[in-house]
């Protein structure tokens, strides 16, 4: 009988950037006083959770969350190329505001599945880099528990994946700063436990020029 194993996908905590532009692979994106108190909270809140593996992207505002919860556990941070955000090419550190000029816009957000970024990678090709990710953690780990941390359109993706969701569909997710997505992957196949969970309820307050990728950010204040 195959154990049942947990997974936590937890997204990066605040930083100046969130809502903003799209940070994508830009480096030298630190969380902000804000954030580094979600990442503390977020440590203390799964300081009993039975850990046993914590990975993460390498970019520094996920290695800024994970740093808390690793210590907290006493774990190393294992860093996954495949579990960074997405490649947006050109469109790299741009103003959300000024992205929705672009004529692509609209289609990212209706259409995903045929976007690819310019100069960057598509939508599809985020989706299976992070699912191949997951799975090769999985496999690692039989019948234990094991966080990652991640951005947000990533574990959209991996979730609309588990979860049976067309990748066109993907948008409708929303996973915030500090959130944490927890997953079972059992031997009838795999379970959405909890989505976007803080200690806080939401807003219910969703801008128009906030949506979309990168940028329900603002929809919870996170924990």
């Amino acid at each position: 009988m195959t154990e049942m194993m947990n997974l936590l996908l937890i997204r990066h905590a605040t930083n100046d950037w969130v809502g903003e532009r799209l940070a994508g692979w830009t480096p030298g994106v630190h969380l902000n006083d804000e954030g580094r108190a979600q990442a503390a909270a977020l440590a203390q809140g799964l300081g009993n959770v039975p850990l046993v593996a914590i990975y993460s992207s390498p970019l520094e505002r996920t290695l800024e969350t994970a740093r808390p919860l690793a210590e907290r556990h006493g774990l190393t941070i294992q860093v996954r190329e495949g579990l960074g955000e997405t490649r947006c090419g050109e469109w790299t550190g741009r103003s959300l505001e000024e992205l929705q000029e672009e004529d692509l816009w609209p289609v990212v957000q209706v259409y995903p599945g045929r976007v690819r970024f310019p100069g960057g990678e598509s939508m599809r090709e985020v989706q299976a880099r992070m699912v191949a990710e997951v799975d090769a953690i999985r496999d690692a780990h039989p019948g234990q528990t094991v966080a990652i941390v991640s951005h947000s359109d990533p574990i959209k993706m991996a979730v609309a994946y588990y979860a049976g969701l067309p990748l066109d569909l993907f948008q409708r997710l929303t996973i915030s700063p500090a959130s944490v997505t927890a997953l079972a992957f059992t031997r009838f196949g795999p379970r959405v436990v909890c989505l976007n969970h803080t200690e806080a309820l939401p807003s219910f307050e969703i801008e128009e020029k906030g949506e979309g990728i990168g940028s329900d950010d603002h929809a919870l204040p996170g924990i």
